[in-house]
């Protein structure tokens, strides 16, 4: 059984909205929005594309003054989201207080993708602890399997449904985390290559490119399957001694995993903007920013990174 956590967020504001009609959503978000602007605050909507277009709608005029931005697009790979869509807004209009509303799971998320999501949620609190904002996360609680209701009760402090709030009992964020840090198996299918010290980063680029035109990537796709080679395998490698690259395809995806012995000791390393990550993860924030879906796995004497890229757009 989850137990509770605890946590210190400052003035960190992360509640959970669950919702079950249209109604409902529009009912919560529309005021959430117009008290925010209404106080000067900055405000931001990220939501998948449908819910976009009625919020634009029902907000009218208002809309003109939030930012918005199509999940399904701009969050399509969950270790995106903090760096290049939430920090990015909120760094941008530091030290003043912003209201943000982010929906990254929806019911056709992928099996694969849904673990990534919930470390997303768990990571926000550790991303934000301590600063001036607020970070909503809606959930469709018709549509949603209730085990993703149960796991956004641990990475949420405060719950918020059918005009009620309450404090969640079972927020613990970094135990959900630790949860879906799950050993990622081997694939039969994959080939290798071994890069034991920087400089066979250039081979592996080769050995890249030879596997994406093998497939049939386009140029552009090939370019980008070399860009994650490279960038995970420099990334790894920092961690300790050699680091083992695998191809393989599975499930319309092209996949680029580096695993090696050593251990990733900073859990948003490669979440924060570009700008703000060490040399490390500048490599990590550039693979979640090129790739369609990012899983990981690190323990002490392991550590496992594996980029997916749709081969229906890399074709």
């Amino acid at each position: 059984m989850t137990t509770p956590q605890s946590m210190d967020l400052g003035a960190f504001a992360h509640p959970a909205l669950f919702y079950h009609s249209t109604t409902e959503y529009l009912d919560c978000l529309v005021p959430f929005i117009t008290e925010g602007l209404h106080a000067e605050q900055k405000v931001l909507v990220a939501v998948p594309g449908p819910n976009l277009a009625i919020l634009r709608e029902a907000l009218g005029g208002a809309a003109a003054g939030v930012t918005m931005a199509d999940m399904t697009e701009a969050g399509r790979n969950p270790g995106r989201i903090l760096g290049s869509v939430l920090s990015r807004f909120a760094d941008q209009h530091a030290p003043h207080p912003v209201r943000m509303i982010g929906e990254p799971i929806w019911a056709s998320r992928s099996e694969a993708e849904y673990p990534a999501c919930v470390q997303h949620e768990a990571l926000i609190n550790n991303a934000f602890a301590g600063r001036d904002l607020t970070v909503l996360c809606p959930y469709d609680a018709t549509n949603l399997d209730p085990s993703v209701i149960a796991d956004a009760r641990i990475t949420h402090p405060e719950l918020w449904h059918a005009g009620a709030k309450e404090t969640s009992l079972a927020f613990a964020p970094n135990a959900v985390r630790e949860h879906y840090n799950q050993p990622l198996p081997d694939s039969s299918t994959a080939v290798t290559y071994t890069v034991r010290k920087l400089s066979d980063l250039a081979g592996a680029r080769v050995f890249a490119a030879a596997y994406a035109r093998w497939f049939g990537l386009s140029p552009n796709a090939v370019s980008t399957l070399q860009l994650i080679a490279n960038e995970l395998a420099g990334s790894v490698q920092h961690t300790h001694g050699s680091c083992r690259l695998a191809f393989w395809c599975h499930d319309g995806h092209v996949i680029c995993e580096a695993r090696n012995s050593g251990c990733l000791d900073d859990e948003l390393v490669g979440r924060r903007p570009y700008d703000n990550e060490s040399p490390r993860g500048r490599g990590l924030f550039v693979v979640n920013a090129v790739a369609d879906l990012v899983r990981t796995y690190t323990v002490p004497k392991e550590t496992t990174i594996r980029a997916y890229l749709r081969l229906e757009e890399a074709a």
